[in-house]
């Protein structure tokens, strides 16, 4: 088991094991984690490749996933586009033989090869998040895969090389930044001092019905608009604090809208703004005179592409037919309220 799994299995027992000391003051609250849900948790990779699935990957295999599912937004090279940073660039062969990248001290852009310091980190995020329309839809061997084909591009493999849960230690030996990880003692040591000090109070809290986490409108803006300082796709971005606060904007439709939402839609694209892609409006006022529009945009959302709005392209969705008809008459029809 992986090191969350033996948390996890620890506090069932420890739970389980309190369950007649807990009934009087908490009756019908609790009970001990089943197999099948901690195997349902146990998804993380360990350092140490514990928790690694048996799979394999070649190059070759990887580059045709690459080139239908990655690319889009990472590049063909892993030279990424105008939104998402370079994965590769940055490391030398010397870097690959020391375990310590040299261009880290210069004041350059970072690639994502530049700073991993564990292979099973990249790994891990893949099957985790990828592809970022459609993460965790990758099988194992794919995972497996597209890593081999990315470590090629970074020429830490040769184009022949399998990844597979036996030949991770040969690349984790060549990771250029291997090295570069620093541990303090007081975050990796329970021997160690913590870095802060502070007394957890915990006691008399006051908590009110419906009372969800927010952002109090005394404080917006405190720090600068939120917006600004994220990235500017994902499903998560900072609130725009310029603006007054999404409770006092109207609703739109709440199933088509939450249709958008739940398939990533909104990630680029707004009502009536530009994001990364063009607005739900707009695209309605640039169609609206075009009787073969929906058959068309049907097609674009299924297949991806680019160049219509501008230079970033839309990654293939993998929706279902009857939603992606759904949200493009939708989108078609001026996203009504």
């Amino acid at each position: 088991m992986s090191r969350f799994t033996d948390l996890l299995l620890a506090l069932t027992l420890c739970a389980a094991g309190g369950a007649g000391a807990q009934a009087d003051r908490y009756p019908g609250i609790g009970r001990a984690a089943t197999p099948a849900e901690i195997r349902a948790w146990d998804i993380d990779v360990r350092p140490d490749f514990k928790g690694l699935p048996a799979g394999s990957g070649s190059v070759a295999k990887g580059q045709v996933i690459w080139d239908e599912k990655c690319a889009s937004c990472h590049g063909t090279f892993g030279e990424s586009n105008e939104v998402f940073s370079p994965l590769v660039g940055g490391t030398t062969a010397e870097d690959i033989k020391s375990g310590r990248v040299k261009a880290l001290q210069e004041p350059m852009a970072r690639t994502t090869l530049m700073k991993v310091s564990s292979i099973s980190t990249l790994w891990d995020y893949i099957n985790r998040a990828m592809p970022w329309n459609a993460p965790k839809t990758l099988a194992v061997d794919e995972v497996y895969a597209v890593l081999a084909y990315l470590l090629n591009l970074g020429d830490i493999v040769p184009a022949d090389f399998v990844l597979s849960e036996k030949t991770m230690q040969q690349v984790q030996d060549r990771l250029p930044n291997r090295n570069g990880k620093v541990k303090y003692d007081g975050l990796w040591s329970i021997r160690g001092s913590a870095d802060v000090r502070n007394v957890a109070c915990m006691k008399d809290c006051k908590l009110e019905s419906g009372l969800a986490s927010a952002l109090p409108d005394f404080a917006r803006g405190t720090h600068g608009n939120l917006a600004d300082q994220q990235r500017l796709i994902g499903p998560a971005r900072g609130v725009d604090t310029a603006k007054a606060p999404v409770s006092a904007a109207k609703p739109v439709s709440r199933s088509m809208s939450e249709l958008a939402t739940k398939n990533n839609c909104s990630a680029c694209h707004q009502l009536d703004k530009k994001l990364v892609g063009p607005s739900y409006k707009d695209i309605a006022a640039r169609y609206k005179a075009d009787d073969t529009a929906e058959s068309k945009l049907v097609d674009k959302v299924k297949k991806g592409g680019g160049g219509v709005w501008g230079p970033i392209p839309m990654p293939p969705n993998a929706l279902k037919d009857e939603d992606i008809r759904a949200l493009v008459h939708w989108i078609l029809a001026g996203a009504p309220e």
